[in-house]
């Protein structure tokens, strides 16, 4: 074999400048002299070929032109762990060593006195080496985890390493790395494209104390999650984005300590998958962003009922999916520990054009939520969403036989699935009385917009400004909206209006949590804006 391949080639990672691939052929090419490397890219666009060659097939790709020939003094095999470190943190024998004059040495700045220069040189690099806690190796090139202990020997402190974005080809090289580690607690080898055991393997001890582990962009699959977690024993918290995940396996004796799961950017089969690791007993947190998922069921508990399922999730994030019904939004409310919600960029949130509104839905259904879409609720805006959520829906109620006698009130089953949390509002606030229902104006962003002039008196300077607001929307949010209006902070702000029927009164806005519309603000109004 060429002197410039190792014996390992094939199926090992390579960079060329700023691309990465893997290699899939060593060998010759006919009607060419010498050794090639077929690599397969990780991008397509640098590849020429399916890896064939004048009609000759020497590898596969899994996109056609994704192949190229490359020669091997091309190629980038990389470096061992600790090399990459004294690199990174200067401290390689080029680095970190310049000649002084006479018997000295000269450290960076410091001086040191010639004492058989080898050693001394070797002394400050390994006092360095051990003081390093936390770890950035990212796109040094590290493919294998060096001479045997030598890392444990040199790096005796490590606890935080980041490995992304580097040459490594399987996990065997991660383990070998991280054995050497005694109190490693977190570790990212994300964008390293590597193979994992296929089949349950001696359990290595190497993560004993692992708490954080990254793996986005590795190509692993679930079923590998569970054989390699066999090794986590104290795990907390697991990424796992950009994987193509699809199918989800119930984790039996494993990840029970995990409080933390990312599965974002998997495209998973269908939202009942979530079942499968509806049981982890600890799970805290659960990231499933672009998943694909058009619904979200816990078949377990009725309405009104609180699901086993999930039974300590505080914090789920579900944006970017594919979620149609707020059929799925009502499901929510059945999980017993929840109080934070990311939930952006969903179909569901097209069926109502008023922002406003439509936050004040997602609250008044998901009735223990304390955070949506990384927004504190405040407790006068949960009344508010409550109350108005009883009145928007009042005439509906009653139609399908919503009583405000107790002994007649009988709303159909079709309402209660619609809307489980009515009945419950109404015993906290009471039934919604006829006078709030009456004349009701069908809940459009239309007929809730208010034309207003903005004026700020003290500035002459400042032209006024004419804004359509929505009447809900409450103080704090217009001060937001004009401190990005006039770059000024919000929380110097002070507001009132004046009305354009009562020319000369002017009245504070002095309540940041009330709406425009508790004012009695009309269109044609103007704002006074001073700071």
């Amino acid at each position: 074999m060429d002197a410039g391949v190792p014996p390992d080639a094939l199926g090992r990672r390579v960079s060329c400048g700023t691309d990465y691939g893997t290699v899939r052929y060593v060998g010759s090419v006919s009607r060419t002299a010498g050794i090639w490397l077929g690599v397969e890219w990780d991008d397509p666009q640098r590849g020429k070929h399916d890896g064939s060659y004048e009609g000759t097939q020497y590898f596969k790709c899994r996109h056609p032109k994704g192949g190229s020939f490359i020669r091997p003094n091309k190629a980038n095999f990389g470096v061992d762990f600790l090399t990459a470190i004294k690199d990174r943190y200067g401290l390689n024998d080029k680095q970190d060593v310049q000649y002084g004059t006479g018997n000295t040495l000269v450290f960076g700045t410091k001086t040191v006195e010639f004492v058989g220069m080898d050693s001394v040189a070797e002394q400050q690099r390994q006092v360095q080496l051990n003081k390093l806690v936390d770890i950035s190796v990212r796109e040094c090139a590290v493919s294998h985890a060096g001479q045997e202990e030598e890392i444990s020997r040199t790096c005796a402190n490590m606890r935080h390493i980041n490995l992304s974005k580097n040459l490594i080809s399987s996990w065997e090289t991660v383990i070998a790395i991280a054995s050497q580690v005694q109190n490693l607690e977190t570790l990212n080898v994300s964008e390293n494209k590597m193979r994992f055991p296929s089949t349950s393997t001696f359990t290595s001890s190497a993560f004993s104390n692992l708490k954080i582990l990254a793996l986005n962009q590795t190509e692993i699959t679930w079923t590998e999650v569970l054989l390699c977690a066999q090794g986590w024993p104290v795990l907390e918290e697991l990424y796992l984005s950009s994987n193509n995940i699809t199918v989800l396996k119930r984790p039996d004796n494993v990840l029970q300590t995990l409080k933390l799961l990312d599965l974002s950017d998997n495209q998973l089969l269908d939202g009942n998958q979530l079942h499968l690791i509806a049981q982890l007993p600890r799970l805290e947190q659960l990231i499933l962003r672009n998943t694909g998922i058009s619904s979200i069921q816990f078949p377990d508990a009725e309405f009104g009922c609180k699901t086993k399922m999930f039974p300590l999730l505080k914090r789920l994030a579900i944006n970017d999916n594919k979620i149609s019904q707020w059929s799925s939004i009502n499901e929510l409310d059945k999980l017993p520990s929840l109080r934070a919600l990311q939930c952006s960029n969903n179909p569901f949130m097209d069926t109502e054009k008023n922002p406003e509104t439509l936050i004040q839905l997602i609250i008044a259904k998901i009735s223990q939520l304390e955070v949506l879409n990384n927004c504190e609720i405040l407790p006068a805006e949960r009344r508010g969403a409550e109350l108005d959520y009883r009145k928007i829906f009042g005439k509906d109620w009653l139609e399908a036989g919503g009583h405000w006698n107790p002994e007649k009130n009988k709303p159909s089953e079709e309402f209660l699935a619609a809307h489980p949390r009515y009945q419950t509002l109404c015993l906290k606030y009471g039934a919604p009385e006829e006078g709030e229902l009456k004349g009701q104006q069908p809940l459009t962003l239309k007929n809730q917009l208010l034309t207003l002039t903005i004026k700020c008196p003290e500035k002459p300077e400042q032209k006024p400004v004419e804004k359509k607001l929505p009447e809900s929307m409450t103080i704090q949010k217009v001060k937001g909206l004009l401190y990005r209006l006039f770059k000024i902070p919000g929380s110097e702000l002070k507001l009132s209006y004046e009305s354009s029927k009562l020319e000369g009164k002017e009245v504070e806005l002095d309540n940041d949590l009330k709406p425009l519309q508790f004012y009695s603000i009309e269109s044609g109004d103007c704002v006074l804006v001073r700071w």
